[in-house]
């Protein structure tokens, strides 16, 4: 798992204290050292650039619409956002540095320059309700998987205490596994149903092509240089032809079949991908293939119910576990021989090689255990009680958790206590919910527990507590929880967008969406040498987008009474033109009701005020006292809805003359409350 989005935040937290050299370059107005100068880059995209104390910053806004013009951004596109850091003197690139950036929708009137850069960055550093910027490049979304057939992908909003809901994705039927690739920018989810594999688009949250496999697509493998995602079918015995698919991800090709017997099937790959290891639990076979010319290379027999597998760096091995002898069968990765079986107990479950892969872990639901092994011994060293049906096993850098089927506790055990034969297993326990986690509608191969980027947390899907969790290691308890919105959360992942270095090149680059139209600033953050950087750059309004939000509004209000004061006692006329927010055209409708009531006061009036054509009401009615009255239009029918529609505020005051006694009126009587 990519760690750049927390390194990222500690570096900025820490380089926040002792921050002294800023500069900002916002639009056309320059402010910066006398040793520093900008740069002019090409037409075809926002490209700007500043050197200072021997570090070039080059900053680039790509939009990725084929479509826009040479410089266009418009809202609702995504871009983008490159930062290329290198040494002025030599060109090298400068890698491994830990930049922060930020998008900021900057309203009209706003105070430009080095300080209100500086202010501005240190109110996003900071966390401050008063100081959110439009779009955050140090962030990670969370994805969870639902039965609908949906995703949810949810932002996390100030820490963990809320969430927003950032985009809902739409699958044609419901996923059973996924997978991102190395940079985050695709996520690929099986459909059973379907027989096709979904390709999200990370930048747009939509399916921008589904690749049909035929069969049962159901597990999937990406192959550690993410070259090929290797495709499982999940049809069962008596099917012939069954073969796994294997998908290249530049093309987006079925380039192979890989026979490897009846499915159920699952991957694992050596860490150079060389081998890729097929397991079949219905044949009860491991098959070997040779990755480069994608042939196979030998089968081996490992049991009668294989269903799970990992492979070992440290040990180059692969094991596996056979539910139905309850052994782990030890096989060489490069010699494709059995090494050895560790005797377990039948029913046996998901197993999972530790970081480090030295040790291996291993639950069995049926006896409700945890059996740990030794890479290098091939042996069982530990046993630990668990509690009812543990059936997943995830890994952060410290502990390991176990989920349960029957119960709502996960466990943790403490990878750095493990190792010495014999010894009792640790466990310390925290609640992932209200509700057991085995409660969900539909069956994944997907993980319910994930490590957040580079922090020492979780994230823990309840599907039937309709929540994710968030857990801080030491904590007693979860430390906040992400709404689902109702979805049933089967599995959950995460999708890291905060800058990351392309290999070792120096160049940080992100996708992201531009939510708004507006003046930006691009607001950029660097440890060392620590500065503070301001690129300014214009969003302009995508006019489909806008007919859409104006389609939207209830009909426009224009009251043709200028408000002010009247005098209490005698009656008001008060005329509104009702009008299309789009067309502009006049409106009538039938449901025009206008609340009449006074502030602060209990009474109130409610009325049908009368048309006079062409999109042209009256109101009359009598200010009984003085005080504030306030008058709102309401029409269902035109989308103006009492709490959100405009309103005319008239001031009435003691009369200058007697008031006359009212000649009966026409209009019939008003109802007060």
């Amino acid at each position: 798992m990519r760690q750049g989005g927390a390194r990222t935040m500690r570096h900025l937290l820490l380089a926040l204290a002792t921050a002294s050299a800023t500069f900002s370059v916002a639009g056309a107005a320059a402010s910066l050292p006398a040793n520093s100068s900008p740069v002019t880059g090409p037409d075809r995209n926002f490209v700007k650039a500043i050197e200072v104390e021997g570090i070039r910053i080059e900053a680039e806004i790509s939009p990725l619409n084929a479509a826009r013009k040479a410089g266009e951004y418009r809202e609702g596109d995504s871009v983008e956002v490159t930062f290329r850091i290198s040494d002025t003197t030599t060109g090298t690139p400068l890698p491994g540095l830990f930049p922060g950036a930020w998008m900021d929708l900057v309203p009209d009137g706003a105070k430009e320059g080095p300080e209100a850069c500086k202010e501005k960055i240190e109110g996003f550093i900071g966390g401050s309700l008063l100081s959110v910027p439009e779009v955050d490049l140090n962030v990670y979304y969370v994805l969870a998987l639902n039965p609908g057939p949906t995703i949810s992908v949810v932002d996390p909003l100030f820490g963990f205490g809320g969430s927003k809901l950032l985009a809902m994705v739409d699958l044609e039927s419901p996923g059973y596994d996924w997978v991102s690739n190395e940079d985050d920018t695709k996520v690929y989810v099986s459909m059973p149903e379907s027989g096709r594999i979904a390709v999200v688009d990370t930048a747009t949250w939509k399916v921008m092509e589904e690749i049909e496999t035929g069969g049962e697509p159901s597990r999937l493998g990406l192959q550690p240089d993410g070259r090929y995602l290797w495709v499982g079918d999940a049809k069962g015995p008596g099917v012939t032809g069954i073969a796994a698919a294997v998908i290249d991800l530049a093309t987006h090709q079925v380039v192979a079949r890989v026979g490897a017997g009846a499915g159920n099937h699952h991957f694992t790959f050596t860490q150079d991908s060389r081998y890729a290891f097929v397991l079949s639990e219905q044949a009860g076979t491991l098959s070997v293939v040779d990755i480069p010319p994608l042939r196979p290379v030998t089968r081996i027999t490992v049991g009668e119910h294989p269903v799970s597998l990992d492979y070992s760096p440290v040990a180059d091995t692969v094991y596996v576990a056979d539910a139905a002898s309850g052994q782990i069968v030890a096989v060489d990765a490069r010699s494709h021989e059995v090494l050895a079986r560790l005797e377990a107990k039948p029913g046996i479950g998901d197993m999972g090689i530790a970081p480090g892969g030295r040790l291996g872990l291993v639950v069995n639901p049926q006896t409700d255990e945890l059996f740990i092994f030794d890479t290098a011994l091939n042996r069982i060293i530990q046993i630990g009680d668990m509690l009812e049906g543990p059936d997943q096993v995830a890994f952060s850098d410290e502990l390991a958790y176990v989920r349960h089927q029957n119960n709502e506790l996960v466990l943790m055990v403490p990878l750095g206590q493990l190792g010495r034969e014999g010894d009792a297993v640790p466990v310390i326990d925290f609640p992932g919910g209200q509700k057991p986690f085995g409660r969900l509608s539909k069956p994944t191969a997907a993980a319910g527990i994930v490590q957040a980027p580079g922090a020492t947390a979780v994230l823990v899907a309840n599907p039937a507590d309709r929540m994710i969790y968030y857990y801080k290691e030491g904590m007693a308890a979860p430390m906040g929880s992400f709404s689902n919105y109702g979805n049933e959360p089967r599995a959950v992942m995460v999708i890291d967008r905060s800058l990351t270095e392309r290999g070792h090149s120096g160049t940080y680059s992100t996708a992201i969406q531009l939510r708004r139209h507006g003046h930006y600033d691009l607001a950029f953050f660097l440890d060392a040498p620590r500065m503070t950087q301001c690129f300014g750059f214009e969003v302009q309004a995508n006019p489909e987008l806008e007919r859409k939000r104006r389609a939207a509004l209830g009909a426009r209000v224009e009251f043709l009474h200028d408000g002010g004061e009247v005098e209490a006692g005698r009656e008001v006329s008060v005329r509104f033109k009702l009008t299309d927010p789009v067309s502009g055209e006049p409106l009538m409708a039938k449901d025009v009701q206008v609340l009449t009531f006074q502030v602060p006061g209990v009474w109130q009036d409610r009325t049908t005020p009368t048309f006079l054509g062409e999109g042209l009401y009256e109101l009359r009615f009598v200010p009984r006292a003085e005080g504030i009255f306030r008058v709102i239009v309401h029409s269902p029918s035109l989308k103006l809805v009492l709490n959100r529609s405009p309103s005319l505020n008239l001031y009435a005051v003691a009369p200058a003359a007697p008031v006359p006694a009212a000649a009966p009126s026409t209009q019939p009587d008003l109802q007060t409350h």
